[in-house]
């Protein structure tokens, strides 16, 4: 799992590269870089061309983030409508919910206003799977309280997702945004919140970003980053095997 490459396109060369050595490879939003040099037009040919690389190699999925968001929506809201084009090379995306290997999968897009959030939380309610196989959220903003969403100074955490979490107790849920969370004090890469594991792996410079690879079978994730890395259990009774960050 990734988020947050803002048209790092290195970065993509190296998931093209490492793709095939996974099941599933997520991007967790914010593929677009609204500050860049190159125009926002010119990047999601470049983008949608490297999620169908990508998705010739491996299953994939590609949230949107609040750098995604290009065009309105019929609601008049802000909505990025270009990656729902990435389905056409088999990208599970935005309002997408499937089973990928006994889990299911379900994808959020970065919603801007009253009319998307009702939207949003209808696909959760209508996405949970009926038995017990893990239920896994793409979501790019991380929740509200929780070092994921620290930056420092203040939280930039979505409390909606908070409550959803409250409410539907998916399995894991991996999110971006904050790109600093991993690196500073007070900030992490992971947290559980009501039996639900959270993940950010942060962004940074480099050929490669910052990244996270979660093993079911094992039962763990482990992060990666220039700086340090980690390795965690998604069992909650197993929390005190938790390795910190090197």
């Amino acid at each position: 799992m990734v988020g947050d490459l803002h048209y790092a396109l290195r970065q993509y060369d190296w998931l093209v590269e490492v793709a095939a050595d996974f099941d599933l490879v997520v991007l967790a939003g914010d593929h677009l870089d609204l500050s860049s040099f190159a125009p926002v037009e010119a990047q999601i040919p470049v983008v949608l061309a490297y999620l169908e690389k990508l998705a010739e190699r491996t299953r994939v999925v590609a949230a949107s983030g609040n750098h995604d968001l290009t065009a309105r929506d019929d609601n008049g809201e802000k909505a990025a409508l270009w990656i729902l084009a990435a389905r056409s090379a088999g990208v599970l995306t935005d309002w997408d919910s499937a089973d990928v290997d006994g889990i299911r999968v379900t994808v959020s897009p970065w919603w801007d206003g009253p009319a998307g959030q009702a939207a949003v939380d209808g696909l959760l309610a209508a996405s949970a799977p009926p038995d017990d196989r893990p239920w896994v959220w793409v979501y790019h903003g991380p929740p509200s309280d929780s070092p994921l969403s620290w930056g420092g100074q203040r939280s930039f955490g979505d409390p909606e997702l908070t409550a959803w979490i409250h409410r539907h107790h998916p399995a894991l849920v991996l999110t971006g945004h904050v790109h600093q969370a991993p690196f500073i004090p007070d900030g992490s890469w992971h947290d559980r919140i009501d039996g639900t594991v959270v993940l950010n792996a942060g962004r940074m410079p480099g050929d490669r970003p910052a990244h996270v690879i979660i093993d079911f079978e094992e039962r763990s994730a482990w992060w990666w980053s220039y700086e340090g890395e980690g390795e965690i259990s998604l069992d909650e009774d197993r929390d005190d095997q938790a390795v910190p960050v090197s």
